[in-house]
């Protein structure tokens, strides 16, 4: 976490920067508040409304890492190495870790909601790995799937109530997987909820319900999923269920509340019952039970020998990727020519993934008018589209070398590196000039892998996105030309 940001946090929980047991740092973090406990204390620098704000950014941040963490190790998942005996178990396990991602990305976009509610800044941004923070669950590393690194998310999603020899023997995995121990999501939530239920510390007239049609809402991100129906059969995998996206508009301090339970009980659902895989716990628990039933050869030959914190280094005014040993050692450049430009695509659709979440905020709804498509319908329909992007080339990426030339060698992953910067022009002119210089930059991209890689020649998801790419390009230009877009 950033150091502007870290230094409040410390102001306000400076338990958790002394050594202790990992319960009372759980409750440090924020637990549910009852007659033992303080209320919230407010830090200096701060009123109320601004250090809610604060820590729902840094539940922003949380979100959107948990999510990426989760599809890397997805990715991950899978190859020819898997015993054929095995192979049906791994491909429902990447079903249901996909799915728990994608609830994630429905808990981001629920807590901008909460943001804009409250008439402050979204936030999509999060650091570069690898970091941590003391209320962060734990160190942001992208990792294969294994059972140390599940160990870590059953934690992080576990409801405080947890406990036993299984329990214990979960906690003790993930200590040994993360180096430290790890923290309950659920705690910061609770902090949150303690300051939204006393009109003391906000008032009611803080929560502004005319910003509903700049927020996100059920019926333009819910696509492909029911409400309420988690039941239904995925589509992909028969046995394994549909996720259940939720998002909730926010505009009151009761359905601010209730948006941050509903939250709260996808991730931990302390009350339900460990056989009822609705909650992120209990599938993550139920998939390392499975997994820990195997033997260790087995165990370890769920995913491809794909590196940890993979990186697209690339020095400026130079056409070489950089050379091992230029970044850090707790990151794997990927010093591979064709395999760094399959990066660079990675992450730029990744940034246009970002940009058009961002932009859709600025914009309100409707997301159609008379069945054609508005602005912000463009932005929903393209983001949709840029997550179908980052399966694909993220599955293209699990198998590409990270080395050049290196025989049997890491394979290198997708990289999420953040872009410089998420921040929006002021005029919306500006901003469709943005999208349209992150469209043309996707273009160079993609005509590079096709001139100057022949195995990539005549590829038939790159010519696709060629092709997706000028109908955007056709689409930013009409929004340009069009009267009201200001300059």
């Amino acid at each position: 976490m950033r150091s502007r940001v870290h230094r409040h946090l410390a102001s306000v929980v400076p338990e958790l920067f002394t050594d202790q047991p990992p319960a009372m740092a759980a409750l440090a973090v924020a637990g549910p508040l009852d007659a033992a406990e303080k209320v919230p204390v407010l830090p200096p620098e701060f009123n109320w409304r601004d250090y809610t704000v604060m820590l729902l950014h840094v539940a922003a941040e949380i979100e959107h890492s948990l999510m990426v963490q989760y599809l890397f190790a997805a990715y991950s998942m899978g190859g020819p190495q898997v015993p054929e005996a095995r192979r049906d178990d791994v491909r429902r396990w990447q079903e249901i870790i996909l799915g728990i991602a994608k609830e994630e990305m429905g808990h981001l976009v629920t807590v901008q909601n909460l943001l804009t509610a409250l008439g402050a800044p979204i936030n999509l941004d999060r650091e570069d790995y690898p970091w941590g923070s003391d209320f962060y669950p734990f160190p942001f590393t992208l990792r294969p799937f294994s059972a140390k690194s599940l160990a870590a998310y059953v934690v992080a999603e576990s409801p405080e109530t947890w406990s036993g020899p299984k329990a214990d023997e979960v906690k003790r995995v993930a200590f040994e997987s993360t180096g430290q121990y790890v923290n309950r999501v659920g705690a910061l939530y609770s902090r949150v909820d303690a300051i939204l239920k006393d009109k003391d510390f906000l008032p009611d007239a803080l929560f502004h319900a005319d910003t509903l049609p700049y927020q996100a809402s059920w019926d333009e991100w819910g696509r492909g999923y029911t409400r309420g129906q988690r039941g239904q059969d995925s589509g992909n995998v028969p046995t394994v269920k549909s996720p259940e996206l939720l998002v909730f508009g926010v505009f009151s301090r009761d359905s601010a509340r209730k948006a941050l339970h509903e939250i709260g009980e996808q991730g931990e659902a302390p009350d339900a019952d460990l056989e009822d895989e609705t909650s992120h716990f209990n599938r993550f628990l139920g998939i390392y039970e499975e997994l820990t039933a195997w033997p260790l050869g087995d165990q370890g030959l769920v995913s491809r020998n794909v590196a940890e914190n993979p990186v697209t280094e690339h020095r400026l005014n130079e056409s070489e990727v950089a050379a091992l040993g230029a970044a850090e050692v707790t990151t794997n450049p990927i010093t591979d020519p064709v395999t760094a430009l399959w990066g660079h695509l990675f992450n730029l659709r990744y940034r246009m993934l970002l940009t058009d979440i961002s932009h859709a905020f600025r914009l309100a709804s409707p997301v159609d008018n008379g069945g054609v498509l508005t602005g912000r319908g463009a932005l929903v329909h393209r983001a949709f589209a840029e997550m179908y992007n980052l399966r694909a080339l993220a599955g293209r990426l699990v198998d590409l070398p990270l080395q050049q030339d290196v025989p049997g060698g890491l394979r290198a992953g997708p990289p999420f590196e953040m872009p410089y910067s998420l921040e929006l022009p002021h005029r919306d002119h500006d901003r469709w000039l943005l999208q349209r210089d992150l469209v043309q930059a996707s273009r160079l991209l993609v005509g590079q892998l096709l001139s100057t890689d022949p195995s990539c020649a005549g590829d038939p998801y790159l010519i696709a996105l060629r092709e997706s790419d000028q109908r955007a390009l056709d689409q930013i230009e009409h929004v340009l030309s069009r009267e009201g877009c200001t300059r």
